[in-house]
């Protein structure tokens, strides 16, 4: 088994506990991520609103799948995806 292998077969357990933590708190996964962007976008003065919220939705969207399942995460009101 070479390095590589390792660092595959670990990748792949992290990627498993990511996505157990995502079902078990989904909510409060999404009310972290939409607060990092909320922050971000305060300390930029607002100038990159539209591509924060981008990355906020695709970081959003990538933790809800990590199970194959869109379920997880609940979109904002305000912020639908």
């Amino acid at each position: 088994m070479g390095i590589f292998d390792k660092f595959k077969g670990r990748a792949e357990g992290l990627k498993q506990k990511a996505g157990e933590v995502v079902d078990a708190h989904g909510d409060k996964v999404g009310e972290g991520l939409d607060k990092a962007g909320e922050f971000v976008d305060e300390k930029t003065g607002g100038k990159y609103g539209d591509k924060i919220d981008k990355g906020v939705d695709q970081a959003k969207n990538r933790l809800d799948g990590l199970d194959g399942q869109d379920d997880d995460i609940p979109n904002k009101p305000d912020n639908p995806a």
